[in-house]
């Protein structure tokens, strides 16, 4: 109990950390706006995946270009954040595209086209019967 409650307060510190990180120092111009939307830390510490998504241009090649990116600046990164968080072991760096989002959105479209055909559906039933 108490462990997951440490990796949870870690995971958050991270997300905090790395977030003001990746827009203040990293200097690559390719690299657009991110934002962190979740840390998952391993249970030993040793890992953190780190979730982002990309606002603006959200294409497979502009998403593999920041993931690409922000992994080669991973080990600048973890150095920053050991220094931010006074941490025995800072853990590594692993980078990946937060896709949630993008589902959200799809299931969201989905239900709302749902929604109409049940409207218009039920108006079509209705007309019918007068």
């Amino acid at each position: 109990m108490a462990d997951s409650s440490r990796r949870q307060r870690v995971a958050d510190q991270i997300q905090k950390e790395l977030a003001g990180l990746i827009q203040r120092e990293m200097k690559d111009p390719r690299l657009g706006m991110v934002t962190v939307s979740a840390v998952d830390v391993s249970r030993d510490l040793a890992y953190a995946d780190v979730f982002i998504t990309i606002l603006g241009k959200d294409d497979a090649e502009a998403r593999q270009q920041t993931l690409d990116i922000l992994g080669r600046g991973a080990g600048f990164l973890r150095g920053k954040l050991a220094r931010a968080m006074r941490l025995r072991i800072v853990p590594a760096l692993r980078f990946r595209y937060d896709e949630s989002i993008e589902r959200g959105a799809r299931l969201s479209s989905l239900i709302e086209d749902a929604r109409k055909k049940d409207q218009a559906s039920d108006a079509a039933a209705k007309s019918g019967e007068e």
